[in-house]
């Protein structure tokens, strides 16, 4: 079956559907197509191209649902994963929240959300290679203590997505992107350490150059060489950009509307108050032209939209699809988020921290004493108590300077209290994926050392 027919199959697999005793139906189709170019120590070391094509459906039989889904688009296989979802509906218990958004929900924004771009599908192979290898040289280049490399690489994803429901909804957007890394391993006696540097773009054009990636991604790992643990202390703490997009993370975790309706998040019955530094403003919007976490609509056909979680540290909303919704008296955020199948989860668009004036150089030279985080390692965070202990990395700062490179420690609070103590927010918000936040700094946490 060619592409062009994929919304018509989409809503035929809805008609066969409801002609077998379905009582709503919603069908996914996504099909795309990735290429990755791994370079390791100027060599190819490996490339890979694949393409996939699968459709999803569910379906509801009163309150009972059931889900399948097949890589076989042909009359016979779209007919079997017809049958199965069925069968599957007669054997499920029942649930009362279980259901399509209502027929007034639905919709799409219009226009053009610059989403795909053709000057990726015409990159030819070496090309893509020659990308890659510029990358890695570029690191290997800056410093003979770049004495070695896990490679550089680059990537492309073309992606196409199409949504059909009983309820009258039938929406397709295509969908693009590229990412060019590099990680290189410096070398000092017998300190070894890694670090890397990725740019991503839904357009070719828009990525960053080779030899910047590369610099960039040697110097962050040279600063880490001959790293040292320090003393256990309370301290301010600033995230850089990459490791204060983590944070948005576990924010993401703790207003999702699963944790919300199970009480199992610190945020929990919390809507309208403070819980957050009156600097803090975290919004979620889907709908900005370009950037990785927008799309005209969700996962179940309804608009996408911007959401205002934190609003100068007030907490406004949750991030709910219509399932959670529904659990809690409220509506759907447009934040519905799935595979091709089983039940919606719940997804975040362009999830960001605002930025501040400062400059992060200025928000560094703030503190007297304190720690710069460039790398988290390890997951100790519990969103139900909001206990927080990771494995960090980074630069110690000594009267407002970067002064000596620390390694093994750990930093450890609570969110509860690390959320109210946002003491500074710089100006330097970029978005190199679908979460991003500027540099920041937390009056207080204990770094553990020695």
């Amino acid at each position: 079956m060619s592409s062009n027919h994929l919304p018509e199959l989409a809503a035929d697999c809805i008609r066969q559907a409801l002609a077998a005793g379905a009582a709503d139906a919603e069908c996914t189709i996504s099909e795309g197509e990735e290429f990755s170019a791994n370079i390791r120590m100027r060599e190819v070391e490996s490339l890979k191209e694949s393409g996939s094509r699968a459709a999803g459906l569910r379906i509801l039989i009163g309150k009972n649902t059931g889900s399948a889904y097949t890589s076989d688009l042909s009359p016979e296989g779209i007919r079997q994963m017809v049958a199965a979802a069925i069968e599957l509906a007669k054997i499920t218990t029942a649930d009362p929240h279980a259901g399509l958004p209502d027929a007034g929900e639905l919709g799409a924004i219009p226009g053009d959300l610059r989403l795909y771009s053709e000057d990726i599908a015409q990159l030819e192979t070496p090309r893509k290679i020659e990308l890659a290898r510029e990358a890695e040289a570029a690191a290997l280049d800056a410093d003979p203590r770049i004495s070695n490399s896990e490679g550089g690489s680059f990537d492309t994803h073309l992606g196409r997505n199409i949504f059909a429901n009983s309820r009258g909804f039938l929406g397709e957007y295509r969908t693009s992107y590229c990412s060019l890394a590099a990680v290189p391993i410096a070398r000092e006696g017998e300190s070894m350490e890694r670090d890397y540097w990725v740019s991503m773009a839904r357009r070719f054009a828009a990525l960053e150059l080779p030899a910047d990636i590369g610099r960039i991604a040697a110097m962050r790992a040279l600063r880490r060489l001959g790293g040292k643990k320090v003393e256990t202390q309370r301290v301010p703490v600033v995230f850089e950009p990459r490791t204060a997009s983590s944070l948005l993370g576990n924010i993401f975790e703790a207003v999702h509307g699963e944790s919300v309706y199970r009480q199992a998040s610190f945020l929990a019955g919390k809507l309208g108050e403070k819980v957050a530094s009156e600097n803090l403003t975290v919004i979620d919007d889907a709908t900005t032209p370009g950037l990785f976490g927008t799309s005209p609509f969700d996962d179940e056909g309804v608009p996408s939209r911007r959401t205002v979680i934190l609003e100068k540290g007030v907490l406004r909303n949750y991030l709910l699809n219509t399932y959670t919704a529904r659990k809690l008296g409220m509506k759907t955020t447009g934040s519905a988020s799935r595979g091709l199948t089983g039940n919606a989860g719940i997804g975040h668009g362009n999830l960001y921290i605002e930025k501040g004036a400062p400059t992060p150089e200025s928000v560094i030279a703030s503190v007297a004493n304190g720690f710069y985080v460039t790398e988290l390692i390890g997951s100790g965070v519990n969103v139900v108590t909001g206990d927080y202990s990771r494995g960090a990395a980074g630069i110690w700062i000594r009267n407002g300077e970067l002064a000596y490179p620390v390694s093994e420690v750990t930093i450890a609070g609570n969110l509860k209290d690390m959320l109210m103590n946002v003491e500074m927010i710089a100006s330097d918000l970029e978005f190199r994926g679908s979460t991003a936040a500027p540099t920041l700094v937390i009056r207080e946490m204990t770094v553990g050392g020695r």
